[in-house]
């Protein structure tokens, strides 16, 4: 399936930055609880990531990311995600992030 470059852009990829991360122990799968901060425009989102296999809770702050910010909310057990913070599976089928490799503006959108 193609897509156009308009269709492209209706998909809005924001660099936010994670204040906090936490263990989902209620999660189905091993997953974490993330707070991402997009900056003034956007704010703080909540988001629920499987990302256990490569990351703690306490290497994530301050680590930048981007994440799709206009998927409506998803109700995840009891965490409302927001937003989905976009990653790539290693040769294992973990998911490994996806973010800048220098530190840019919060809420930079993805073009």
């Amino acid at each position: 399936m193609t897509i156009t470059f308009d269709e492209f852009l209706n998909v809005d990829i924001r660099v936010g930055c994670i204040t906090r991360a936490e263990p989902f122990p209620e999660a189905r799968k091993p997953a974490l609880k993330l707070w991402v901060d997009f900056g003034g425009e956007i704010g703080e989102k909540r988001s629920s990531a499987q990302i256990t296999k490569h990351y703690v809770p306490d290497e994530l702050v301050g680590r930048q990311v981007l994440a799709v910010v206009n998927f409506p909310a998803r109700q995840i057990g009891p965490v409302r995600s927001e937003v989905l913070v976009l990653g790539v599976p290693d040769e294992n089928g973990q998911v490994v992030l996806i973010g800048p490799d220098q530190n840019v503006p919060l809420g930079g959108r993805l073009f």
